[in-house]
């Protein structure tokens, strides 16, 4: 196995401040990742020193007047992983828990992401480590702009384009944008994509990573020469990727027969009714997935174990362990969350011939309509939705197609070939451009 020799580590992004060891460390885990595929396609030494680390890293502190007139200050980070390809490209997360490592392991993937896809992008990730739901939206607002005042010089359409993540949704990107705007004196909406489509978002956008996870899904079934009809699937996560994923696939014909939130998970082995579920989410007064009564409930973990055939662990990462990938019964993976597989977990599954498509593949859906925004908003020329998505489609398709066709030609994992057709294309684009001065 490519990554027999590597450090193992436990992801589960806590609500306790914990020290992080090497193993625990996300950031070491991409960077072990790395040297594994480096050595397997037997990059060169300066190649490794010019994309292994980020280029830039910032940290700002971010102080902000609350509601009662108290000040409070934030920490933030900006973190540039790569511009080799162009301009650097990710979101910006807002988390009780976020940290420079985090960050900097985004911000890798992002650039592996965006090279995968064969777009004109580099990787970066921001983060600011806050609750979001424990603040107003007037203290949010304050907040998102004077992170944007903060970070201002390291981002542009030509320079580093932030996106929403986890806890960030398209008003954070509006605020940013506006920021940004004044500054320059015009309205400038290519510097931030997942905007409101009043002022220049892209129809498809929301739904993207979610769809993108169904096209990856559809593939693989084509690939194994299996059908839509009786495939049983069961999300970890709810929200924007899984709750997507959800909609999609219950309309193609597909039994979800569990999803899940932080809270709890719900099962019905003859299929949950997905658009019930979304009428209570948002109906009045406000509801969660605990109280919804056409299900069973349990325990949020119990979802990984569930009896499916597909999984789509689309929540935090580090969700499967070694603790609990012995309990998988599913025989596919599509990976809608960043990382949601340790190391360990993955080598157990893949023995045990798991199809796992890893999420530089799978939840690339968000950066490729992010893309297509970004075209959008330079042209100042808009297409349809159905466009956006077919375009969607063509991307994933191929990309899935690539990973395939190395993952058989030199017998790897999809993992393995995912990573290995990105560094290989990031150390070319560095090759390419050669060293100033």
């Amino acid at each position: 196995m490519l990554f027999e020799n590597t450090i193992h580590r436990y992801n589960v992004i806590t609500k306790k401040e914990v020290p992080m060891t090497k193993e625990e460390n996300s950031y070491q885990m991409v960077l072990d990742y790395f040297d594994a595929t480096a050595d397997l396609l037997g990059l060169d030494e300066s190649s490794r020193v010019m994309i292994r680390t980020p280029e830039k890293i910032l940290e700002v502190k971010i102080p902000v007047r609350m509601d009662d007139g108290s000040v409070k200050a934030f920490t933030g980070w900006r973190v540039q992983h790569s511009t080799a390809r162009g301009p650097s490209k990710g979101g910006i997360r807002y988390y009780p828990d976020v940290n420079l490592d985090e960050v900097k392991t985004l911000a890798m993937l992002m650039s592996w992401k965006g090279a995968l896809f064969d777009l004109p992008y580099g990787g970066a990730k921001g983060g600011v480590a806050c609750n979001p739901s424990q603040l107003s939206k007037s203290e949010l607002e304050r907040l998102t702009r004077r992170y944007t005042a903060e970070i201002i010089s390291m981002i542009g359409p030509q320079k580093d384009i932030p996106a929403p993540d986890v806890g960030t949704n398209e008003q954070v990107m509006a605020w940013i944008m506006d920021t940004y705007s004044m500054t320059q004196g015009h309205a400038v909406p290519g510097v931030v994509t997942g905007k409101p489509i009043n002022i220049g978002g892209s129809l498809g956008r929301k739904e993207a990573t979610g769809r993108g996870c169904v096209f990856v899904l559809l593939e693989t079934l084509n690939h194994l020469n299996l059908k839509n009809e009786g495939m049983r699937v069961a999300i970890q996560g709810f929200g924007n990727v899984g709750g997507v994923a959800a909609r999609i696939l219950y309309d193609m014909g597909f039994t979800i027969v569990a999803v899940s939130n932080s809270s709890t998970c719900l099962y019905k082995p003859q299929g949950l009714p997905i658009y019930k579920i979304e009428e209570y989410l948002t109906g009045e007064p406000k509801r969660t997935l605990n109280g919804f009564p056409d299900a069973h409930h349990l325990a949020p973990d119990e979802i990984v174990g569930i009896d499916c055939d597909v999984l789509i662990p689309a929540a935090l990462g580090g969700m499967i362990r070694k603790e609990n990938a012995l309990s998988v019964k599913a025989k596919i993976i599509i990976e809608g969350a960043n990382a949601p597989l340790t190391k360990e977990a993955d080598e157990i599954l893949s023995k045990r011939g798991v199809m796992i498509a890893p999420d530089i593949l799978a939840n690339g859906g968000g950066v490729v309509v992010s893309y297509f925004e970004w075209v959008q908003n330079l042209e100042a020329l808009y297409w349809d939705e159905n466009e956006i998505n077919e375009r969607l489609q063509r991307k994933m398709i191929k990309s899935f197609q690539e990973v395939v066709a190395c993952a058989k030609e030199r017998n790897v994992t999809l993992r393995e070939a995912a990573y290995m057709l990105s560094i290989e294309r990031l150390a070319d684009a560095v090759k390419t451009r050669g060293l100033y001065p």
